[in-house]
């Protein structure tokens, strides 16, 4: 433990006793994080994408980025860069993970290293990677998932000689999408990785103990043509799997969004809030993460991390719609690491409680904390007790027990990385409450003086000598403790017990029959959750005079651009054959019957009937809402046939660069008969207009999804369109257009 920047002079301090060490204080601090402003990867690069965190050994946090160049002009492609932080807030590059010459047996020299996920198992860190090209075709597009191996997570990294997840034949042609790995380790010890996009969708298989080979079936977890770019936690029991939908790089149109499925096993089903899997042609997914109109767009492929006072935080790229590229315009997309706060309510996760990506000052992660010990003094002054003790090599290590002089109550966390190296139980008392990891009985127990004692089973092939991280949260009287590889959602063991009594007192590190080593010892004032989310738009009064039910013939307000005169109203509905047509790009072939908007605020909203069936290929056919100033700039929000999915998208195109630029947001899930809406407000500060869509099966429960924006002084109109394939033939039935103010 501790080996990045401990020195060896530290040995001199071997077999002291705790009574003769000299002394200096751990570092305490008082909560108060600062402040931070996304991107936090500014400076040191101007893009970082398919970032992840973790905490090291050593106390600093290190980022890994996907391979970019990382500076605008600069044209050098890097093969992993690595940053690191102390505050989670400041970064400093490091380098490359790997050198110009150094790739797998297996890859060509050619091959990139994309979407890094760093994990410990065991005594070692494993960094999966996507290794873009190998040797198995001549043709390319052959990826594979490969692995190195590493003592530091700054290295040095040794490729594995084999993938672990071999290119795969797709049954299309070509090679399936083996991309974007993930790895997570269940209660019972069990490793698995998630990999997969769009062709082939994800699944998740079962590793070797070593965490370096696929072993086992694997299971699809989440339907192709939809989903990539995969994490995947466990919270509360569930199981949460973390996916990115839509294109990743559509430079000033990209529409990428994180959406989350729930299951109660690691190989699923995963199902959205709505019960929906992530399997389904008509696929589920609830948002977790999506633009809002600020000056983030395509916020997507996500990592996680806590900080010290429990707080969940998201980590994930995002493109600036005012700088879409690295360099050129269609070159490569720009896309720095973001990081925002990750809330729980009822049961699901949402971006800063359902705000989306920030923009501007916000409160840090708490990085130091009331208790901050990390051991890079051999001296123990703040600490007394009984036992031997020593501070080597950057950790504590002894047995017996050792109590801080620092006292804490109230709301906290309490945390610390262990492992025994001959104890048969070590952990942490916070006054009256002691949680250890008990390696003789094979559990994890939380006991309160005088009162109760909770414990939950260990993995049965867990090493106690390997490192390990265990935190321990009391809320009032609810105590929950969590022993996990290296605190990334991935849990070993999990406790909780009622106390009789709030907790008050100091901080104990123990460890009984033998030795133990600790490192990163902390307590922190536990996070306040968010109490709900924020409130989504609501309709409020219909506005007859914009409004139209069709209930005799239409409406003089409509105006059409390309008159379709299969499009005819009767029985109360707009009834229009989808036309083999398109509105994207340069042919503009697509008819749209449009009306004028009201000023202000509004909401639009119609109910369209689509019958599109399921899992048979209807490309693009589908029907829906627009936002239309031309035909080189609208939003449409529609449900729409991609493949063997149906998906309600919300599509936008802009002129760029002298050219139409075309991109989408995925909003819930279609049904045969959808709900629709699109919530216009206008920026008070930039003028721009803001249309955040949403969609509903049953027209009474909604799923929000992103926000396009059309600059100020612009007019859009508001209009319905049905378009994308004349094959089979399908009509759209419009029930009624209706705006409320």
């Amino acid at each position: 433990m501790g080996q990045l920047r401990r020195g060896g002079a530290l040995a001199a301090v071997l077999g002291l006793l705790l009574a003769a060490v000299a002394s200096a204080p751990a570092t305490a601090g008082a909560d108060t994080p600062d402040r931070y402003r996304n991107p936090l990867s500014a400076g040191f690069a101007d893009t970082f994408a398919d970032p992840v965190v973790v905490r090291g050994d050593d106390g600093f946090w290190y980022a890994y980025g996907t391979t970019d160049p990382l500076r605008e002009g600069e044209k050098r492609f890097h093969r992993v860069p690595t940053a690191r932080s102390a505050d989670l807030v400041d970064w400093t590059y490091l380098g490359d993970a790997f050198g110009p010459d150094q790739r797998p047996p297996y890859a060509t020299a050619g091959a990139g290293f994309w979407a890094p996920d760093v994990r410990r198992v065991g005594d070692r860190w494993v960094m999966y990677v996507t290794v873009t090209d190998t040797t198995v075709s001549p043709d390319g597009g052959d990826f594979a998932v490969g692995a190195a191996t590493a003592p530091t997570p700054t290295g040095p990294w040794t490729f594995a000689d084999q993938p672990v997840v071999a290119p795969r034949p797709g049954g299309g042609g070509g090679w399936l999408w083996t991309i974007d790995p993930s790895q997570f380790t269940d209660v019972d010890g069990k490793h698995y990785l998630y990999y997969g996009s769009y062709y082939g969708g994800i699944s998740v298989t079962e590793l070797s103990a070593d965490g370096l080979r696929a072993v086992g079936a694997p299971t699809l977890v989440a339907i192709d043509n939809k989903f990539e770019g995969s994490y995947v936690l466990r919270h509360d029991g569930w199981y949460y799997l973390f996916a990115s939908t839509a294109n990743c790089c559509a430079g000033p149109a990209t529409g990428y969004s994180v959406q989350v499925g729930r299951a109660t096993s690691p190989r699923g089903p995963f199902v959205d809030r709505d019960g929906i899997p992530l399997t389904a042609s008509r696929a589920g997914g609830t948002p977790v993460l999506t633009q809002n109109g600020n000056r983030w767009i395509g916020t997507g492929h996500n990592g996680f991390l806590t900080d010290l006072s429990g707080q969940d935080w998201i980590v994930y790229h995002a493109i600036d719609r005012a700088d879409p590229y690295l360099d050129e315009p269609f070159g490569i997309n720009e896309r720095p690491m973001l990081i925002d706060r990750l809330d729980w309510i009822d049961g699901w996760p949402r971006v800063n409680a359902g705000a989306g990506p920030s923009d501007g000052d916000r409160r840090a992660p708490v990085t130091t904390a009331r208790l901050d010990a990390r051991f890079d003094s051999p001296a123990l002054s703040d600490w007394t007790g009984s036992g031997t003790w020593r501070v080597t090599d950057g950790h504590l290590a002894g047995t017996g027990a050792l109590t801080s002089r620092t006292v804490t109550g109230g709301d906290l966390r309490a945390e610390a990385d262990l492992r025994l190296t001959g104890a048969a139980a070590a952990g942490l008392t916070v006054g009256r409450v002691e949680v250890r990891l008990d390696a003789a009985a094979g559990r994890l127990v939380a006991r309160e003086a005088g009162g109760v004692t909770a414990s939950a089973p260990l993995p049965a092939a867990l090493d106690p000598a390997d490192p390990h991280h265990l935190a321990v949260e009391v809320r009032g009287r609810q105590l929950v403790a969590e022993l996990s590889p290296a605190r990334l959602g991935d849990q070993l063991a999990v406790v909780s017990l009622r106390l009789t009594r709030p907790t008050v007192g100091r901080l104990t590190v123990t460890a009984t029959g033998g030795a133990a080593e600790f490192d990163n010892v902390s307590v922190a004032r536990l996070h306040r959750p968010a109490p709900r989310a924020v409130p989504e738009p609501r309709a409020g009064g219909v506005l007859p005079a914009y409004s139209d039910e069709f209930a005799d013939g239409l409406d003089p307000a409509w105006r059409w651009v390309r008159e379709d005169p299969a499009a005819t109203v009767s029985g109360g509905a707009l009834r229009w054959p989808v036309q083999a047509a398109d509105l994207t790009g340069t042919g503009n072939t697509a008819g749209v019957l449009l009306r004028d908007a009201p000023t202000g605020d509004y909401v639009v909203e119609t109910k369209v009937t689509l019958d599109l069936g399921e899992e048979t290929v209807r490309n693009y056919q589908q029907a829906g809402l627009v936002a239309y100033v031309d035909d080189d700039r609208f939003a449409r929000l529609a449900q729409v046939a991609i493949w063997n999915t149906r998906q309600v998208e919300y599509g936008y195109e802009l002129p760029f660069a002298g050219q139409p630029v075309y991109g989408g947001n995925i909003v819930g899930t279609p049904a045969t008969t959808t709900w629709l809406r699109l919530a216009h407000r206008v920026d008070p500060a930039t003028g721009e207009h803001e249309f955040r869509a949403g969609s509903s099966r049953d027209g009474t429960s909604w799923t929000w999804g992103g926000v396009w924006t059309f600059p100020a002084g612009t007019t859009p109109r508001i209009g319905l369109v049905a378009h994308g394939g004349a094959e089979p033939p399908v009509t759209a039935v419009f029930d009624y257009v209706r705006f409320h103010g």
